[in-house]
């Protein structure tokens, strides 16, 4: 599908004419203390001095190139705080030296086959919304590197429509999809924040977290078989409901994040897009009535759409509250199935743990104006993240799964240690903030959110010494380093801790194996080969 004329933003999130102005800004730096009066100057492409190609595509390629500064730029890093700090200062040390787009898989296949001969590193990218350095090429292990860009592979080319599928080019955006699956009736129903420009290829290369907050949480339940080119030939799996034929194929490819194929195309599980909703917004004294209530709601069979725990500070923060009450936003939905008695029984068990609500005013099983606001407030979020990034501030998340035995205190450790860190690092207080994103019957991930005001100038390295001490505490309490954000370059030496070392031999093996060049995305998730 053709793309909109109108124009994202080079050096931060979403749409440049969404971005928050100064005055604005100004006014969010002002309730942090020690920030700047005006923000940093939103950083031109022009002002950019980037170092020149070091490769020149063959003529065969050369129509599917771009060396233009302003692209090679947008294609430079993703879109963590530490990448927005590092363009607003214009600091592009590492920039692709092309941007590639094939049109096709057989453009595709013929870019890996000259990468590969000419030892050049591919980075595949499809809408750049990595936050742990998944689409940048820090290493000079290669001559060169070039962007893969796939989002011209952007089309729903099949529906099966008896079984509930589609076959979905891997550069569809979230918007694309989900528009030509609508002329069916159809939805995917994957909404990650990142929603209005990632792309399928990368949810599913990351593992993505998406709209369903219980059951069907990550891409991966969404996947009936995916088809990728690797520089040793294409692979794809057969299109099943299930199967017991040893190890799935599609686990190799689902969370390699571009290391061992680019993903092409895959056959998503799709449904009838949802005509029946009830929703409500549930207040409870403390963070842990709401962590009971919440669990209690996950083991209960009920399998709601929506099961999201703020803390009172993020409930604040978003506006679903006023910071006296930790809020759980609970919501369900179908397709020609009531769910208004769902929602009752949910609310029920959350009265058993101290929970309130306000009554429904339309009968439709609850007021959701908290719900309304934090759905605003969460696609506002990277917005106003770089607005405090402007003003010389840090905000941003980071995010992890454990069991239920150890959510509670994994709450109160990570708050009172980042806390802490915090103050020591930044040299002032600052704010954290947690929510509940997904949750199951045996566990939950939780999504925090650190707002602090460094010293001048001394952004990355305060992000950066936060941000290890916030591994350093999910690695001891034994939870994950990542729940859906994957770990690209950021969260590779947790990883390499909560990997088992019999998996990282084999997963080099197969790297190995599918790309002997050792082209592909170096440095994600195993060392790059030497060469």
């Amino acid at each position: 599908m053709a793309s909109s004329a109108r124009e994202r933003s080079w050096w931060g999130w979403g749409w440049a004419d969404q971005a928050i102005g100064d005055d604005e800004c100004a006014q969010l730096g002002a309730g942090l203390p020690g920030l700047r009066e005006r923000p940093r100057p939103v950083p031109r492409t022009r002002d950019l001095e980037l170092r020149p190609p070091r490769v020149t595509p063959p003529a065969s390629l050369a129509g599917l190139c771009s060396d233009d500064p302003a692209d090679r730029a947008a294609h430079t890093h993703g879109q963590a705080y530490r990448d927005v700090v590092r363009n607003l200062r214009l600091d592009l040390r590492h920039p692709p030296d092309q941007v590639v787009r094939p049109r096709d898989e057989e453009e595709v296949v013929d870019v890996l086959d000259w990468a590969a001969g000419a030892s050049v590193a591919v980075i595949p990218y499809g809408g750049g919304s990595s936050v742990v350095g998944g689409v940048e090429y820090r290493g000079d292990e290669h001559p060169a590197a070039v962007s893969l860009d796939l989002t011209a592979l952007d089309r729903v080319l099949e529906v099966d429509e008896v079984s509930g599928a589609a076959r979905i080019q891997a550069g569809a955006s979230g918007p694309a999809l989900e528009d030509q699956l609508r002329e069916r009736g159809l939805t995917l129903r994957h909404f990650p924040q990142s929603f209005e420009f990632s792309t399928l290829g990368g949810w599913l290369a990351t593992r993505a977290g998406g709209h369903f907050a219980t059951v069907e949480t990550h891409i991966d339940d969404l996947a009936e078989s995916i088809r990728a080119v690797t520089p040793s030939g294409v692979t794809e799996s057969l299109r099943l409901p299930g199967s017991g034929a040893g190890p799935s194929p599609d686990r190799l490819l689902l969370g390699s994040e571009g290391t061992l194929g680019v993903i092409t195309e895959a056959w998503m599980r799709v449904r009838p897009r949802p005509d029946q909703r009830a929703s409500a917004s549930v207040r409870f004294a403390d963070m842990d009535g709401g962590l009971r209530a919440t669990r209690a709601i996950a083991q209960s069979g009920l399998r709601p759409s929506n099961c999201r725990l703020l803390d009172p500070g993020e409930a604040a923060y978003s506006g679903a509250g006023d910071g006296s009450h930790a809020v759980l936003v609970l919501a369900f939905e179908a397709s020609g199935v009531p769910v208004a008695d769902r929602l009752d029984h949910a609310l029920e068990l959350t009265r058993e743990h101290g929970g309130e609500w306000d009554p429904p005013r339309d009968g439709s099983g609850g007021g959701d104006d908290a719900a309304g606001a934090w759905r605003d407030a969460f696609l506002r979020m990277p917005y106003m993240r770089d607005a405090v990034a402007r003003m010389g501030g840090i905000a941003e998340t980071f995010e992890t799964a454990t069991t239920w035995d150890r959510v509670g205190d994994l709450y109160t450790r990570v708050r009172e240690r980042m806390t802490a860190a915090i103050e020591d690092i930044c040299g002032a207080p600052g704010i954290l903030n947690c929510r509940l994103t997904h949750v199951y019957p045996d566990g939950a991930a939780p999504y925090f959110t650190v707002i602090a005001a460094p010293p001048a100038d001394q952004e990355l390295r305060c992000w950066d010494e936060l941000k290890a001490a916030a591994g350093e505490i999910l690695s001891e309490g034994r939870a994950t380093i990542t729940h859906h954000h994957a770990v690209g370059r950021d969260h590779r030496p947790w990883y390499d801790r909560q990997r088992p070392e019999p998996f990282a031999a084999a997963l080099r093996a197969v790297k190995a194996e599918w790309d002997p060049a050792g082209i592909l995305n170096p440095g994600v998730l195993i060392d790059p080969r030497a060469h």
